[in-house]
């Protein structure tokens, strides 16, 4: 079996190399080492850590003797992830390119790539997630880690049938503690490397930074949501998301961001005392991808049937029923208010520990 082994330089990927190196066999892996970072049109913002993920990369793989490969997917990153987040905040929505670097590059452009440039096949692709596949029904079905605070099955739940048969991830049934525990076992010379943060093309840049690099700065009014009141100026409506109560910059707060309008770029707001103007029970999704298509037959039959629904990555779901409204579009209704509902952000369904459906919310 010949595995391609995805490496970012982090210690979970790094541990799952080891797995397979220690299952397969060296001669059976080759590690990948994805080039998407944005150093020449971003270097001007600050350092971006590439360099570091290449010397732990290149330390790990010569440490359990496998080829190293650098595949170059910058422009594929580009047109795919760094268009669409652009697209999105314009719109006044909420991206979230993470699911769509997983979707589009990951296990999208890069398994293309494998095919088109390697005259051998791998079988699988091999990465550090923390999430499970388990194969039921004729199905390839995503299931949850066992680590349910790092568990990154959100981030993967828009992978189709066709992909989750090709990806392997190796440390899915692990906790954080013992993967960190099996790189102590290991020597790896990143044992000790703090997890990433942030959106994989930045590195250490700010968001903000990104975001200012290419839409500038527009200044608009910051408008009371109860009264229509104007109370401030902001720099443009993209720096803002529903829920955030940082950078407003107002006195006698929280103030919270509860709407925007893109046309007229304005940022509505609401202090901590008429907060519940943030919190809904309710939601529509549309641009659905269904993991598992026998749910969507129960719902279809109307089995009333309780899911649980992530809003956003972390452990935090709730209970939760849904409704179809036309094929792709279904309405969620969920069994407690959440606060920060922002329309382009992705809801993800789950049924006993899998992931059954994701969708945009609108």
């Amino acid at each position: 079996m010949k595995i391609a082994v995805l490496v970012s330089g982090g210690v979970d990927s790094s541990v799952a190399l080891a797995l397979c190196v220690e299952k397969w066999g060296k001669d059976n892996i080759e590690a990948f080492y994805l080039k998407i970072w944005l150093e020449d049109e971003l270097s001007y913002l600050g350092q971006c850590p590439w360099q570091d993920d290449l010397f732990y990369v290149e330390s790990v793989c010569k440490q359990f003797d496998v080829k190293l490969n650098i595949m170059p997917l910058q422009r594929e990153y580009f047109d795919k992830v760094v268009n669409y987040t652009i697209r999105e905040i314009k719109a006044g929505r909420t991206p979230n390119p993470d699911i769509f670097c997983n979707q589009a590059i990951k296990f999208g452009a890069f398994i293309s790539k494998l095919a088109q440039e390697f005259s051998y096949k791998f079988d699988y692709v091999a990465t550090g997630h923390y999430a499970q596949i388990e194969y039921i029904n004729n199905l390839n079905l995503l299931k949850c880690s066992k680590d349910s605070v790092k568990d990154q099955t959100y981030f993967l739940a828009y992978l189709n049938q066709e992909q989750l048969s090709k990806v392997m991830f190796p440390i899915g049934h692990l906790t954080k503690f013992q993967v960190r525990e099996l790189a102590k076992q290991y020597d790896l010379p990143n044992m000790s490397r703090k997890d990433s943060q942030g959106i994989c093309f930045l590195g250490k840049l700010k968001f903000s930074d990104f975001i200012e690099s290419y839409l500038g700065r527009n200044q608009g009014d910051l408008i009371e949501f109860e009264t229509n009141k104007k109370l401030g100026e902001h720099n443009g409506f993209w720096f803002y998301t529903i829920g955030q109560r940082k950078a407003i910059g107002l006195s006698q707060g929280p103030w919270y961001v509860v709407a925007k309008d893109s046309e007229k770029n304005i940022v509505y707001i609401s202090c901590k005392d008429n907060k519940d103007n943030l919190y809904k029970n309710n939601l529509i999704i549309s641009s659905l991808n269904w993991l598992n298509p026998l749910i969507k037959q129960d719902i279809e039959q109307n089995i009333d049937q309780v899911f649980d629904v992530k809003l956003r990555h972390s452990p935090k779901s709730y209970k939760a029923k849904l409704h179809k409204i036309s094929d792709d579009k279904y309405k969620i209704d969920l069994d407690e208010n959440d606060r920060s509902i922002a329309p382009g952000q992705f809801a993800v369904i789950y049924y006993k520990d899998y992931c059954v459906l994701s969708g945009i919310i609108n």
